[in-house]
């Protein structure tokens, strides 16, 4: 299938790995200890460890899936289901996609009234970042890769904080070690995949990136990162924070920046805030760009009308989410859902494309003519 890619709207192999970067740091970040705490205990260390590392096998099918002849999963589909269902299917992930930048979007609204302006209403806020996504997905993709290579820096800034945390941990918090069993831990996983939710989103620029086929270091690379920085982080919290402590503390990260003081500046955590909006803002415009992404390759409905539709339809929908029992719950269930897309669906479509392959390649060994 012919690349509708022009060149100058092409990315280098290596962004791959600040997209990857991007897309699996986001809100997740500051609260997923206290999520997968309640199921692993002292152990959630090695959940996290054991689904990052299983996360490099899904990557090895999406290649594998991508690039000949499909260029994204909309070709996919419709090559595995025929064109008709194939759309539909494409159609189907829109709201996949729309749920994910939803559930990133109002929680970290409700950080920011949480722990930054209380009285502040949430229709306010989520105007303001509804603009600065139309500014970012407006301005096409090379733009929204640029947010990611830049947000790859800024977080950099949280293993350097973690420094004055380590100082008041206790190894022995930790302790004890791997008393949880197997089921205990794949149940987990549903939990942890708040974490890695969001790389998905290559199933649609796949075609953006040059030589793709080249590229797949960059893309595990990135992951390898990110599994890095949450075993760090998850190992520190444990560290720091008591048993029962964790079990009702929401935002963990944010309550160890709290711990830091400077002379000038008394309240860390609010400049880590709006310093993590950098990483914010990456994973709901790739979310929303493979919205508009899907609507245009379906539909041919251009991406700035379908781009209005959906900033709309996330304002709308992220309002009535008014408290912490509505925001945990579609965070719960879209987490479930992505566990699902990513171990379950994405290997389906990896099985059905090898079956097809095989077909494909004893036809044309029995076409071929008898020398």
């Amino acid at each position: 299938m012919q690349n509708l890619v022009k060149e100058n709207n092409m990315l280098s192999g290596f962004f791959i790995f600040f997209l990857f970067h991007a897309s699996l740091l986001g809100a997740g970040v500051l609260g997923f200890q206290h999520i997968i705490y309640k199921t692993t205990g002292n152990d959630a260390w090695i959940s996290v460890l054991i689904m990052g590392l299983s996360l490099h096998i899904i990557i090895r099918m999406i290649f594998k899936m991508l690039g000949n002849p499909a260029k994204d999963i909309i070709d996919l589909h419709r090559i595995l289901f025929g064109k008709i269902a194939g759309n539909a299917i494409s159609l189907v992930l829109v709201g996949y996609y729309f749920l994910i930048a939803l559930t990133v979007f109002r929680g970290y609204i409700e950080i920011i009234q949480i722990w930054m302006f209380p009285d502040l209403k949430a229709w306010v806020l989520a105007l303001i970042l509804v603009c600065a996504i139309y500014y970012a997905v407006s301005g096409g993709f090379r733009v929204i890769a640029g947010y990611c290579f830049f947000g790859f820096f800024f977080s950099s800034l949280l293993p350097l904080l973690l420094y004055f945390n380590i100082q008041y941990g206790h190894l022995y918090n930790v302790m004890p070690m791997f008393n949880h069993s197997m089921k205990e831990m794949v149940t987990s996983f549903k939990y942890t995949g708040i974490m890695f939710m969001g790389f998905e989103t290559i199933l649609l620029y796949f075609p953006f990136i040059k030589q793709p086929e080249k590229s797949e270091k960059w893309a595990h690379f990135g992951l390898l990162i990110c599994i890095i920085k949450y075993v760090i982080l998850i190992f520190v919290t444990l560290m720091y924070f008591s048993q029962g402590l964790l079990k009702h503390t929401y935002w963990p990260t944010l309550v160890m920046v709290k711990v830091i003081e400077f002379s000038l500046i008394a309240r860390v955590e609010f400049v880590f805030i709006c310093i993590w909006l950098m990483l914010i803002i990456p994973v709901l415009c790739l979310a929303v760009w493979s919205c508009t992404r899907i609507i245009k390759r379906v539909t041919n409905l251009k991406p700035t009308w379908s781009l209005y539709v959906i900033l709309i339809a996330i304002f709308s929908a992220s309002l009535p989410f008014n408290d912490r029992v509505k925001i945990e719950w579609l965070g719960r269930n879209v987490v479930e859902l992505g566990f699902y897309f990513i171990y379950a669906y994405i290997p389906l479509l990896f099985i059905l494309y090898l079956i097809r392959s095989l077909f494909s390649q004893r036809r044309i060994a029995t076409i071929q003519p008898e020398h």
